[in-house]
This record gives structure tokens, sequence and C-alpha cells, in this order.
């Protein structure tokens, strides 16, 4: 068994068995399904989302592999990858709670706390009407640079996120946002892998949503570019020579998702 709690929940479950303490809380559920809980509780008044898994069954473990997908056992894998930011640098959420048990990876028990990030809105939120009416262009390019600059420190420091959207990047709101003061930090990482180093072809797949997912907010080549330059940390001339191969099949990888999307709607 795996146990961190710190406070509140250090205090409050003093004695208690804290697989038991948490599905007792109640708050806003954002998901239900039968293997997995998401919901937003407030406990001495402050709010924090709490993400409950139990175990998927191997039918649904084999029925992933069979289809080339890697199942989501448990909360771990978003408390190592939030950890493994945190060393990074990678602003993102804190955990006050995480609790595994059970070896049986089909049957674990598993639970994340984190601290609700507010005031904030998402990317996907903030840029919906960029087309219409662009914001001021030193914004623009200081959220494209923070953005490539937490990718590329996320992919560098091991960890490839597999649902690298800009929704998943929260814009916090509690100063005025303008181009010098722009706070930024990414969530929803239970999918999330981590590794000594993140493999190309998961770099890669990264690239190609957060590509897919600003298609539709304007950016000029310049910005593309300007993100290029940021997550590579590398001369401009030098990015487009060596990664002519990567860029090409970023272009074609994003015009297929954003095909499919435009046939099924957001049902990615």
């Amino acid at each position: 068994m795996k146990l961190f709690l710190a406070d509140p929940f250090k205090t409050l479950w003093a004695d208690q068995d804290p697989f038991a303490e948490v599905e007792r809380l109640q708050g806003q559920v954002f998901r239900e399904l039968e293997a997995r809980r998401t919901l937003r509780v407030e406990v001495a008044g402050r709010g924090y989302f709490v993400k409950i898994h139990r175990g998927i069954g191997w039918g649904e473990i084999v029925k992933n592999l069979l289809t080339a997908k890697l199942p989501v056992l448990g909360a771990g894998q978003e408390w190592r990858a939030i950890q493994r930011l945190h060393e990074a640098g990678v602003p993102t959420m804190t955990a006050v709670a995480f609790g595994e048990r059970g070896g049986n990876p089909a049957t674990q028990h598993s639970f994340l706390i984190t601290e609700e990030l507010a005031p904030t809105v998402s990317l996907e939120d903030f840029s919906l009407n960029w087309k219409q009416a662009p914001p001021p262009p030193g914004l623009k390019r200081a959220l494209i640079a923070e953005v490539a600059h937490m990718t590329g420190t996320m992919h560098r420091a091991g960890v490839n996120h597999r649902d690298c959207y800009i929704c998943h990047f929260l814009l916090h709101l509690d100063h005025p946002v303008t181009a010098k003061s722009v706070r930024l930090s990414l969530i929803d990482l239970h999918r999330a892998q981590t590794r000594a180093a993140t493999p190309r072809r998961w770099r890669d797949k990264d690239l190609a949503a957060l590509y897919f997912s600003a298609l539709d907010i304007g950016l000029t080549r310049r910005d593309r570019l300007r993100f290029l330059k940021n997550y590579f940390q590398r001369p401009l001339r030098r990015v487009l020579d060596e990664e002519a191969h990567l860029l090409d099949w970023l272009e074609r990888k994003a015009d297929k998702l954003y095909a499919r999307k435009l046939r099924y709607g957001d049902a990615l």
C-alpha cells in the first residue's frame, strides 16, 4: 500500500481508513464511471478535486491492449507525473492526498486529491474568439512562448501527457492578464506516462494533439514558428532543417485529427 496525506486530510482522516473516507466525500461530480469518479469538494472553505479509481478489470485491460491503447490502471500515473513536473519546474496541480492499495492491476483501489486551481480559465475558452477579436500581439506571443516552454520542459523531464490539448493549460486570473503577467498551469495528467526520457513517438503524439487543438484559434505561420523556437530551444533555422520530417508529419496528423473532428464532432 502507498499513502500520502497532507492537511487538511491528514488531520481529518487521522486514525481512519483513508480509502473508506475518500469514498464518503460528497461534492459536484464531473465524471462518474464504473471504475472512476471525479468530483469537486470543499473542505474548510477550500476547493479540491478528487479522483477515485476502483480497478477496471482484466476484460477492460485486455480490450485496451488489443486496440493498441495503454489502459489507465489507477491514480498512480497522475501522482508520479505531478511529482516529476514539480521537480522539473513545470507549473501544475498540487497533490494533498494519494493512496494506492492492491497488487492486482485489475482490482487496484486508488485515489488522488489536488488543490483546486482558481480562479482560472482554460486556454481553449480564453482563445475561443481570437479569430474574430485577436488578443494583443504581446499577450499572444507570451502565451505561445509559455505553452512551448512548459511542453518542452515536460518532455525533457520524461513526461508525456497523452491528452496534450490547449484545454488542459489553465490561465490564472488572480491578477490582470497581460504579456508580462502570464501564468499557466498544466492539468489532467491521469493518462500521463513518466520515464527517464520521453520516447520520440510519444513526444510527437503530444505535439500533434497540441497543434490540432489550436487549429481554430487563428494562429499565423509566425506564431507556429515562435512555438517551435521556444519548444526546441534552438535557432529557428536549425529547427526547420533538423525537424523537417517531424513538421511535415505534424501537419498531416493534425489535418487527419481535424477531419475526424468534423466527421464525428468532439468525440475523438
